[in-house]
């Protein structure tokens, strides 16, 4: 049961059994509050053009995501898992683009089963995935932020998870998430587009009946919430 971690969101993976792809600050918590919430799908996009088009062919669709960062302008939410979770989403279905995380989870589609989530979400993904795993499994768990610890944190914390070695506690991925370079524009008032309270969402680990995986049978990869 090998598995390999990547760091980055540039890679395109060979043919694998299993497929992790995080990001904590802050796409895939996001995503993890918006089905907390109610909602029904959250289609992946590469350009803020490509989400307007399906909003165009979808007007109901809610566009959420970021550049840079920031809110995209026009998109209906940004990245904040604080303010995603104050949203009834009953029923809707969304369109994410990000930088990092939904770019990472299109370049790891060649899987038979695609999982993403942040640190919220990690102990019940690692625990699904444990269960579905085989000795010849080939499994890769992806970091998608370029250089920030606290997705790599996350990715040890589940391959530990999987192993059954738990080599790093979650309170140890909490103060690596809190302590990375990721996280820094959150803690600094010259920053106030960045708010403190997102990295408290993305560092809380919620008990959950349910995974996020990615459907990638159809035209647009979408996120699932798949009840386990």
């Amino acid at each position: 049961m090998p598995i390999a971690i990547y760091q980055g969101h540039h890679h395109s993976l060979a043919p694998a059994d299993i497929n992790i792809v995080i990001d904590v600050i802050r796409a895939f918590t996001v995503a993890h509050y918006a089905f907390i919430g109610g909602a029904k799908e959250i289609l992946l996009v590469r350009t803020a053009d490509e989400a307007f088009a399906l909003k165009d062919t979808y007007p109901d669709y809610i566009l959420t995501g970021e550049e840079k960062g920031v809110g995209i302008s026009g998109f209906d939410l940004d990245n904040s898992p604080k303010r995603m979770a104050g949203q009834n989403m009953t029923d809707k279905s969304l369109i994410q683009k990000t930088t990092n995380g939904v770019t990472a989870a299109l370049g790891a589609l060649n899987a038979k089963h695609l999982f993403v989530t942040g640190f919220s979400n990690a102990k019940t993904t690692a625990q699904h995935v444990k269960k579905l795993v085989a000795n010849d499994c080939v499994i890769n768990i992806v970091a998608s932020h370029p250089s920030g610890d606290d997705d790599m944190a996350c990715a040890e914390y589940i391959k530990g998870i999987i192993e059954g070695t738990n080599v790093v506690t979650a309170a140890e991925a909490i103060e690596r998430i809190k302590g990375s370079s990721v996280a820094e524009k959150f803690f600094d008032c010259r920053q106030p587009l960045f708010d403190s309270e997102d990295i408290v969402y993305c560092t809380k680990e919620l008990t959950g009946d349910f995974v996020m995986k990615v459907k990638q049978d159809g035209e647009v990869p979408t996120i699932e919430r798949v009840i386990i």
